[in-house]
């Protein structure tokens, strides 16, 4: 009874010393995931070596050959690498299951076999990333520049304020090995250039193009190079027009260059493709929303700093924004989203019908059909009006609200004239319903009667608003 009395005590604090051992062995070489205890024997075997040059290059944690577990390799002084780590396949499809339950496993096969380059890491680009990421993509390259600021940390999809001052591709590139330890991952913290065009874009690893080429930049001159080469390479390209200063959710839109109206930057870019012969063929994703002077605009710089002098020199880069735009985090967020969504149901065969804008070219034939009508009936020799369908679905939608200001009636709609004597223009066309518009001809166009012994102060003031806001929106299309 003795003996075994003695060995209880012995063999409890046997038990509490392991256990005080596993937990400080773990908190200090498992800490942050950096450390396995393969890597410790490998620090064993490197301590207890007298030779440290006959250690195989294969155990020295940090070298090219061995990234431990958290697999990054630095394989130059800008560029980060997630190798691919031995992973369950069991587990990934675990992970992946409800994407595998939604696009089918032919469907994933194809997302998982997909190389995407990623140009621009801010909070377009790293929502973009990350939910590609998640939803199963496995060969990613990120180029960027810039590192993680505090004041982008209301957009961007993974940093944290541990992160400010980092590379964001050194962030992007580490978290993503932490939710997709299977994938390879690049992070090239470059500007591009026209210059780096083929390096950066062309080829990925194995020398095999990319799959998709994801444009995030918010510099106008260097984003025409990227989208040139891209087209002039054959490459498919999804192009990020402006975030910034916009709010309105339901104004996003997914489509071809050539239809990506009322966007400023889109509107600049498209100008400039023009240019040099390029006028469809690139994806972009772009708001509708119309610029507004009570809403966000581009901030002021403090007269302090023009009294300083060269205010160009406070940008980062030469010819990059030196003024800020007003973001809401979330909108950024959405583009990204939008983005890898349509990239995750393309690749993998998902049913989809894109729809373009509004996409109501009935209605809008329509609309264009009643004002060359009305121009006719007036006695106009050019009967077909100077407006196109884009021009008037912008009338419609964006200067009427897709309803008669009159009456507030949004069905059996036309466009009429509205000064009689004037010429036609966005600043002279109302939205009316049919019998409104026959009562216009009647009595302001072809009667003679002044519009303001027709129509009630409310109705004129409304109209002569709209009017006001065209000429502003007009700017920007």
């Amino acid at each position: 009874m003795k003996c075994h009395s003695s060995i209880l005590p012995l063999a409890t604090l046997t038990v509490l010393a392991t256990t005080l051992f596993v937990e400080s062995f773990h908190k200090y070489y498992l800490k942050d995931g950096t450390n396995t205890f393969l890597d410790y024997i490998r620090n064993l075997i490197v301590s207890d070596s007298k030779d440290k040059k006959d250690i195989p290059e294969s155990l020295r944690i940090g070298s090219k050959h061995n990234s431990s577990k958290s697999g990054l390799v630095k394989t130059s002084e800008n560029t980060i690498v997630h190798l691919p780590q031995p992973y369950s396949e069991h587990l990934i499809l675990e992970q992946l299951t409800r994407n595998y339950s939604f696009l089918s496993e032919e469907g994933m096969k194809k997302i998982r076999s997909l190389r995407i380059v990623v140009v621009g890491a801010g909070g377009v680009g790293s929502n973009a990333i990350v939910a590609l990421a998640r939803s199963g993509v496995s060969h990613l390259r990120i180029v960027d520049f810039d590192q993680v600021s505090l004041s982008s940390l209301n957009r961007h999809a993974c940093a944290t304020l541990k992160d400010v001052g980092r590379s964001k591709v050194d962030v992007l590139v580490d978290f993503i090995g932490q939710i997709a330890p299977w994938s390879q991952v690049e992070g090239i913290n470059e500007l591009f250039s026209i210059e780096k065009s083929e390096r950066l874009l062309l080829t990925m690893e194995d020398n095999i193009k990319p799959d998709y080429i994801i444009d995030c930049i918010d510099n106008i001159e260097t984003k025409i190079e990227l989208l040139t080469y891209c087209y002039q390479n054959e490459l498919p390209v999804i192009s990020s027009m402006g975030a910034a200063c916009k709010s309105d959710a339901t104004r996003i839109n997914i489509g071809d260059i050539s239809v990506s109206d009322e966007d400023p930057l889109a509107r600049v870019v498209r100008r400039s493709l023009k240019k040099i012969g390029i006028n469809k063929g690139i994806t972009t994703i772009f708001s509708a929303e119309k610029p507004d002077p009570r809403k966000a605009n581009l901030l002021p710089l403090d007269d302090a700093e023009f009294e300083k002098g060269k205010v160009e020199e406070l940008s980062a880069l030469q010819n990059f924004r030196v003024r800020i735009l007003p973001v809401l985090g979330t909108m950024p967020g959405m583009f990204g989203l939008a983005i890898a969504t349509r990239i995750v149901t393309e690749a993998g065969g998902y049913p989809i019908e894109p729809v373009e804008g509004k996409n109501r070219y009935k209605v809008y034939d329509s609309l264009f059909q009643s004002l060359a009508g009305q121009q006719s009936r007036l006695g106009y020799e050019q009967r077909t009006p100077w407006v196109n369908l884009s021009d008037t679905q912008y009338i419609l939608e964006e200067v009427w609200r897709g309803k008669s200001p009159i009456s507030g009636y949004s069905t059996r709609l036309t466009l009429s004239r509205w000064f009689p004597g004037v010429e036609l223009s966005t600043q002279n066309v109302v939205v009316l319903t049919k019998e409104e518009q026959k009562e216009h001809e009647k009595r302001v166009l072809l009667g003679g009667e002044k519009i303001e012994d027709v129509y009630s102060p409310e109705v004129l003031e409304r109209i002569a608003y709209r009017f006001k806001e065209e000429e502003y929106y007009s700017k920007f299309r």
